[in-house]
């Protein structure tokens, strides 16, 4: 079996409203798909990140990084990740590792397709569903404290037992009556996450935590700068609640230098980031290794088969409508919340086929 060919299909549409977390706002969303076509009809289908906004660009590394799997057995995976990665030409992080990660994720569905059996499976099987928490609690305008507690509250209805709101983008006593109310919206057996997507300082982050510990938060996410290994020490050293980061790190090098700091105490790696499955493996088993557990960010259709493959796999992230209008109809089958946990797919490969009728408007590139 050879590969034929690699394309991808680039999507981006408005939100309903723009929503806004510690630093950013959102106005739009998307997917970035990549496709791996064989010789013996079998394709391949990945996922990147970040590339909608930018698809040109993200379309001729593309082209750049495919001269090295046309022509080759697909199945050499880990060659191919070795040949694509070269930082002296394509840079150690950013865009260029995210469109390897869905190269290599592709790759990784078209293995799964090629034995007949679901990702989680041939990735190791641990179990065939996973605990999971509903991501949302952005700043929108408009929305205010009864705004959120219903956005809680129907998170709760839909089977969630685990929810996660936005904080570091209002003053920090402002924040802590946001998870004030979040707790008192989802009661106290629900678990709580709160993600300041970078917005803090150390100290800020200190204080910050020391201020709603008493609502019982689950963990801390990315309170400071991603490359603030220090700082993230210093918070996790300072509070009883758990710190957890890594969405915006790349490759296992990156997340050697987080657990070698003792810079968090959960590991937050994005397969479509930081270079795919192939990397989120090793990062997996780096983490096993130093009894520390993963918490993926982001794609609940790719990870939901890296946490089930995993013994260290603590819980999926999930997006709703929410916080993407689309959801539910980027993908002819939807990934559904059952007393709290999502089930893997039983279908050969990631078990994803994109919806492109629903889409079609909406392709940028």
């Amino acid at each position: 079996m050879k590969v034929t060919d690699v394309r991808a299909e680039v999507y981006r549409w408005p939100r309903r409203t723009p929503i806004t977390n510690g630093l950013y706002t959102y106005t739009h969303s998307g997917i970035n798909a990549v496709f791996i076509e064989t010789d013996e009809g079998v394709t391949g289908v990945g996922l990147g990140s970040g590339i909608q906004d930018a698809p040109k660009v993200g379309v001729a590394i593309l082209e750049h990084l495919k001269q090295h799997i046309i022509g080759k057995d697909p199945l050499d995976i880990e060659r191919h990740w070795h040949e694509m990665w070269r930082p002296k030409l394509v840079g150690r992080r950013g865009i260029t590792t995210r469109v390897l990660s869905g190269i290599d994720i592709a790759l990784w569905d078209l293995k799964a397709k090629i034995a007949g059996m679901p990702l989680y499976k041939l990735l190791g099987g641990f179990t065939n569903s996973v605990d999971t928490y509903i991501a949302g609690g952005y700043y929108e305008e408009g929305k205010g404290l009864r705004e959120l507690a219903l956005e809680m509250e129907r998170n709760i209805e839909l089977g969630a037992t685990a929810v996660k709101m936005k904080v570091g983008g209002v003053p920090i006593n402002e924040d802590v009556e946001r998870v004030r109310t979040v707790r008192e919206a989802v009661g106290p057996d629900v678990k709580v996450m709160v993600d300041a997507n970078n917005a803090y300082r150390h100290y800020q982050a200190i204080e910050f935590a020391r201020k709603v510990e008493k609502y019982d938060v689950f963990w801390f996410e990315e309170p400071v700068e991603p490359d603030d290994y220090i700082g993230q020490r210093e918070i996790t050293r300072a509070t009883g609640v758990p710190v957890a980061a890594g969405e915006n790190e790349y490759t296992k090098y990156g997340f050697r230098d987080m657990i070698n700091h003792r810079a968090v105490d959960i590991l937050q790696p994005d397969a479509l980031i930081l270079g795919g499955i192939t990397e989120f493996m090793k990062v997996a088993a780096l983490a096993q290794a130093n009894d520390l557990d993963i918490a993926p960010h982001g794609n609940q259709y790719v990870h939901i088969h890296l946490v089930a493959a995993i013994p260290n796999g603590l819980i999926l992230e999930y997006y709703r409508d929410s916080v993407d209008p689309m959801h539910g109809k980027i993908y002819k089958d939807e990934l559904e919340i059952k007393d709290g946990r999502v089930y893997a797919p039983d279908r050969p490969g990631l078990g994803i086929e994109i919806n492109r009728e629903a889409l079609a408007e909406y392709r940028v590139a």
